[in-house]
C-alpha cells in the first residue's frame, strides 16, 4: 500500500506546464500554538545509527539569554532544550536535533571566546560549571550528544600560561617550566615562511601569533604543552562531554600537515583510550586533497560542499543532482578507505561564513532544497543555529565576523543581543521570529522540523551503505541506502520542471511505496514511475 505524506508549501509556484495547483497542509496546533507534525511513519525502528546524527551549532553568546544581561548563556540553552529536542522523536513538537556543538565556553576576554584565558573555567558571562553539568545531563536524558569547541592552537595573551612564559623570558630563566610553552624566536632571527611572530613591549623574543597578536600559539613539540591540553580534554570528558570540535586543526604546525596529523593521531588516540566512543570533528578549512590527510585520525567538515560556491548551494539552485550524488558516492568510498569509521560531515555555513539564507533565500525554494540535499544524506550533518528560521548575516563592507553571529530571533521577549562589532542592518534581517514560525506550516522552522523527522524515520539515510543512481536525460537524481537489509531510495528534483523517473531503469530493487516527500510540490509513485514536482524530494521504500 502506497503511503503519501504531504508537506506542501503555501503559495507554492508549480513551474511545470499544466501542473495541478495544490493547497498547503495545515498541521494541528498544540496548547503552545506550535504546529504538530504527526503523520510521519517510523520505519526500521531500533536501527543503530551510531554517531551519524544531526548536530546543531550554537554560538553561545548569541543564542538565548537567561538573565537579562544581553549575552546568551548556558542557562539559556537549557531553557531552550524543548525547542531543540523534547526527548520524543515522534512528537513533532521540537526541532529534533540529535547533537549540539557549543562554540567555546571557556573564560576569555572576547565575545567569541576563541582566545582562552582559562580552559578549566566557564566564562562568567555564560554561566557556571554547574550549568554546564546540568546541560550535559539534560542532553543525555534526551539522547542528545554534546560536544565542545576546543581551540587549542592558540590562547589569549591573558592566559596564565602566557604570562608565565613572558615572565620567564623577562627574567632570562630557561629553567622555568613555561620558558618554551609557546612557539618563539629571537628578534633578530628570520621568521619561517608564511608564519607571523609578534613582540610584546620591550621584549627580546617574538612569539608566534598567526591568527592575531592577541592569540599566541603554544609549542606542541613541548611535552608539557601536549600534556596540558590533554588534561583539558580529559577534564571535560570526565564531566560527561561526548566529544570535541577541533578549531584550526591544520595550524598546530602551520604549513606542515604531516606533523599536524601526527599530533592529532597522538592526541585523539590518547583521549579514546579513556573514551572509546569519543566524537571528534576537525576544522581543516581546505580542499579535499588536504582534508583527506586528516581523515585517518578524525572526522572532518566537508568544505567542498559548503558556502555560496559549494556543491550543496550549486545543486540547490536548479543544479544537476546527479553531480552531487556522484560526488558523495566517491567521497564516501574514499574516506571509508582512509578510515573504516569515517563519517561524512556536511554543512552549508557556520560562524565563520556568511549565512546561507542570504544567497539561497527561502522565497526561491533554494534554501529548502539545500536542506533536503545535505540533511537527507548520510553521516553527521551540522545545522548552524538560526538556519531553520532563515536567519541572515554577512561580513559586508565592515568585514566583521560579528555579522555572521547575530542574535537568534525568538520573538518571545528573549533579551539576547547582537555581538559587539555588529554592523548588519535590521532591515536586511528575516522578518520572522521563531514565535512567528511556530504555527506556519509553510515556514522554514516547520520545514526543518519535518525534514529531521523524515530522516529519523528512515535510519538507512543516516547510516546505510550509499549507492548513487545515475539518471539519464534529467537533472533529478538520487541514491539508495541500505541498513540491516532494509533499503530506501532518496530522490531530489531541484529544477523548475516536473521530473518522471522510471525506477526500473535505474535499479533492480522494487520500490513500492513513498515513505515521505518534502519540498515545493508533491510526489507520486505510479508503478515504477516516480513523479517529482519541481523543487521536491522523496523517500521511497
Amino acid at each position: 500500500m502506497k503511503r503519501f505524506f504531504a508537506f506542501v508549501i503555501a503559495c507554492m509556484m508549480i513551474l511545470s506546464a499544466g501542473a495541478e495547483e495544490y493547497l498547503p497542509k495545515r498541521y494541528p496546533l498544540n496548547e503552545n500554538g506550535e504546529a504538530v507534525i504527526d503523520d510521519v511513519v517510523f520505519y526500521n525502528e531500533g536501527a543503530d545509527i551510531g554517531l551519524n546524527r544531526v548536530f546543531y551549532e550554537i554560538f553561545v553568546g548569541s543564542f538565548s539569554d537567561s538573565n537579562g544581561d544581553g549575552v546568551g548563556d548556558l542557562r539559556g540553552i537549557i531553557n531552550r532544550m524543548d525547542y531543540l529536542n523534547d526527548g520524543n522523536p515522534a512528537s513533532g513538537t521540537s526541532l529534533g536535533v540529535e547533537g549540539v556543538w557549543l562554540t567555546p565556553i571557556f573564560a576569555s576576554p572576547s565575545y567569541h571566546k576563541y582566545d582562552v584565558t582559562d580552559f578549566f573555567r566557564v566564562d562568567p558571562a555564560f554561566g557556571t560549571m554547574e550549568d554546564l553539568k546540568e546541560l550535559i545531563d539534560l542532553c543525555h536524558e534526551r539522547d542528545v550528544k554534546i560536544i565542545l569547541d576546543l581551540p587549542i592552537n592558540h590562547t589569549s595573551t591573558e592566559n596564565k600560561w602566557f604570562i608565565n612564559f613572558v615572565n620567564s623570558h623577562l627574567l632570562n630563566n630557561p629553567a622555568n617550566a613555561y620558558y618554551d610553552f609557546y612557539s618563539w624566536k629571537t628578534v633578530d632571527a628570520e621568521a619561517p615562511a608564511g608564519r607571523h611572530f609578534a613582540r610584546w613591549q620591550n621584549g627580546k623574543v617574538m612569539y608566534e601569533g598567526n591568527f592575531s597578536d592577541q592569540m599566541p600559539e603554544p609549542d606542541f613539540d613541548n611535552p608539557m604543552v601536549r600534556e596540558a591540553f590533554l588534561d583539558v580534554a580529559l577534564y571535560y570528558i570526565d564531566l560527561g562531554i561526548d566529544g570535541f570540535r577541533f578549531d584550526a586543526a591544520k595550524y598546530i604546525y602551520m604549513g606542515d600537515n604531516q606533523k599536524c596529523v601526527e599530533f592529532w593521531d597522538w592526541y585523539i588516540g590518547a583521549l579514546k583510550k579513556v573514551k572509546p566512543d569519543l566524537y571528534t570533528v576537525a576544522e581543516v578549512w581546505d580542499g579535499d586533497g588536504v582534508i583527506d590527510q586528516y581523515i585517518p585520525v578524525t572526522n572532518c567538515f566537508n568544505f567542498t560542499t559548503s558556502q555560496v560556491s559549494g556543491l550543496i548551494a550549486e545543486t540547490a539552485k536548479a543544479g544537476n543532482v546527479n553531480r552531487f550524488t556522484a560526488y558523495m558516492d566517491g567521497y564516501l568510498d574514499r574516506i571509508e578507505r582512509l578510515n573504516d569509521n569515517a563519517m561524512s560531515v556536511l554543512f552549508v555555513s557556520n560562524h565563520d561564513m556568511d549565512r546561507a539564507a542570504g544567497y539561497l533565500t527561502a522565497a526561491s525554494g533554494h534554501m529548502k532544497m539545500a536542506a533536503n540535499l545535505y540533511l537527507l544524506s548520510p553521516g553527521s550533518p551540522f545545522i548552524y543555529y538560526g538556519e531553520e528560521i532563515a536567519l541572515r548575516g554577512s561580513r559586508g563592507g565592515a568585514n566583521t565576523d560579528a555579522n555572521r553571529r547575530l542574535k537568534m530571533l525568538w520573538g518571545d521577549g528573549d533579551t539576547v543581543q547582537n555581538p559587539e562589532g555588529m554592523t548588519y542592518e535590521d532591515k536586511k534581517q528575516t522578518p520572522y521570529s521563531v514565535k512567528d514560525l511556530y504555527s506556519m506550516s509553510d515556514g522554514m522552522y516547520n520545514y526543518y522540523k519535518r525534514l529531521l523527522m523524515i530522516r529519523k524515520a528512515n535510519p538507512e539515510i543516516a547510516a546505510g551503505e550509499y549507492t548513487a543512481l545515475t539518471l539519464e536525460n534529467t537533472k533529478a537524481g538520487g541514491f539508495i541506502a541500505e541498513l540491516n537489509g532494509q533499503k530506501v531510495a532518496v530522490f531530489h528534483n531541484t529544477s523548475s520542471s516536473r521530473a518522471e523517473i522510471d525506477l526500473s531503469a535505474v535499479t533492480d530493487i522494487e520500490f513500492t511505496a513513498i515513505a515521505a516527500f518534502i519540498g515545493m510540490g508533491q510526489a507520486q509513485l505510479n508503478g515504477s514511475i516516480l513523479i517529482l514536482d519541481p523543487q521536491t524530494s522523496a523517500v521511497v521504500r
